[in-house]
């Protein structure tokens, strides 16, 4: 009676890590356990030394989306790239891989780059559909590469080398951006010669150069050997905190409370979330629950392939209904264990679990950025869904060849890692 009261509170609206939380007391007082327990597992998590990069990679992508930054990527994107056909569509989709990997958070890529655009696109010739679907799909296209707060917490939960997650998702992110330029490429709407002249190359190139070592400083820090993953958010943090207040004065030094304390009430949250996550998960473990869940699929599924397949089909479902960061915390623990009885490698599993979720958010009937974008270009929602659909059809695509081609998820970890 009290789980279904429990999940009654959970379908109104109780936040998250109350539910969970709730769920872990009852399940630990069930076996006679003192319940006093759960305090002890949760308090396990300060003693995670890679979570100190969440909040400062958290911050960055703040401070970044709150600056001038997205305008001037767009501006040196449309310098090298607007004279392709197609041009100002793969220039798109670049700045929004590059600003969610940043940012973490697709949400903020729609309604920090959506206003600009959006615009642009439609001058451009590009149709409306097709600029709604490419903005509404590519608002969550960076989760696969570094620094994505999400993989950054996959590797605390799973308790994998987030490095190595970092180079996993590199050939995997790059496979679905070749796949949708090369769609957006065969649209062939080519950038006027008029505003591709309208400012010159070297005055595009000095507004952006305090910007543009921004990424080469992340990932040569850490495969370099010279940074750990909470050093380089560490590094990126100043970095961007000297670039936007000092350099460009895009923020002024009164707005640094707000911006972080915007920044660390999501990290809040997070930690909230994933320090209850954890006591629950301990139980689960400690009753074998995930060993008990292998042994049923596994009287019905023998094969590896039709597990990943099934699994694929479970994540779009949990990737359309929750937030990234609830199902990471709820979904990992559990399919872990599972994926392993199958061989499945953490690394890979991972990647097709962000994959998965990276999808999820566009999924009708309930994508989290189909209802974003329909709020912020104030566009009816069956719209989106017929937008988006295309780009579905060719991420759904990248996912199969994540999931059944391996290696292009640890082919740079067994190389370099």
């Amino acid at each position: 009676m009290i789980q279904i009261l429990t999940g009654v509170f959970a379908l109104i609206g109780t936040p998250l890590f109350i539910v969970i939380i709730a769920l872990a007391l009852i399940s630990f007082q069930s076996v006679d356990i003192d319940p006093s327990v759960v305090i002890i597992e949760m308090t396990r998590l300060g003693d995670t030394p890679l979570l100190i990069s969440l909040p400062l990679f958290i911050f960055a992508g703040t401070m970044l989306s709150e600056s001038g930054a997205p305008g001037r990527i767009l501006k040196l994107s449309r310098l090298f790239l607007g004279w392709l056909p197609g041009g100002l569509a793969v220039i798109s989709l670049l700045v929004c891989a590059v600003f969610t990997a940043f940012t973490g958070a697709s949400g903020v890529t729609i309604f920090a780059l959506g206003g600009l655009l959006l615009p642009a696109l439609l001058k451009d010739g590009y149709s409306d559909k097709f600029s709604l679907g490419l903005i509404t799909s590519s608002g969550s296209l960076g989760l696969l590469f570094p620094p994505s707060l999400p993989l950054i917490l996959y590797g605390v939960i799973a308790e994998t080398r987030i490095d190595h997650l970092f180079l996993a998702g590199i050939i995997p992110g790059f496979v679905m951006l070749i796949l949708l330029c090369g769609y957006a490429i065969k649209s062939g709407v080519v950038h006027t010669k008029e505003e591709l002249a309208a400012e010159s190359a070297g005055k595009i190139l000095k507004e952006t150069i305090w910007e543009l070592p921004l990424p080469f400083i992340l990932i040569f820090g850490i495969y370099g050997g010279f940074l750990v993953a909470g050093e380089a958010a560490a590094v990126t943090a100043l970095y961007v905190l000297v670039v936007e207040v000092l350099i460009y004065r895009d923020i002024s030094v009164s707005q640094i409370p707000k911006i972080m304390g915007r920044s660390m009430t999501l990290f809040g949250g997070i930690l909230v979330i994933l320090a209850a996550s954890m006591a629950s998960t301990n139980f689960l473990i400690d009753q074998e629950v995930p060993a008990k869940l292998f042994t049923f699929i596994s009287t019905y599924i023998d094969s590896k392939y039709t597990f990943l397949l099934l699994l694929n089909v479970f994540l779009l479902i949990v990737g359309a209904i929750l937030d990234i960061f609830s199902a990471l915390v709820l979904v990992v623990p559990l399919i872990l264990p599972i994926a392993a009885g199958y061989e499945v490698h953490p690394i890979h599993l991972g990647i097709i679990f962000l994959t998965n979720l990276q999808i999820g958010y566009c999924t009708p009937p309930v994508g989290l950025n189909l209802f974003l974008a329909s709020y912020r270009f104030k566009r009816p929602i069956f719209e989106l869904y017929r937008a988006a659909l295309p780009f579905l059809g060719l991420l759904l695509i990248t996912l199969v060849l994540i999931t059944y081609f391996p290696w292009l998820s640890l082919a740079l970890v067994d190389l370099i890692g």
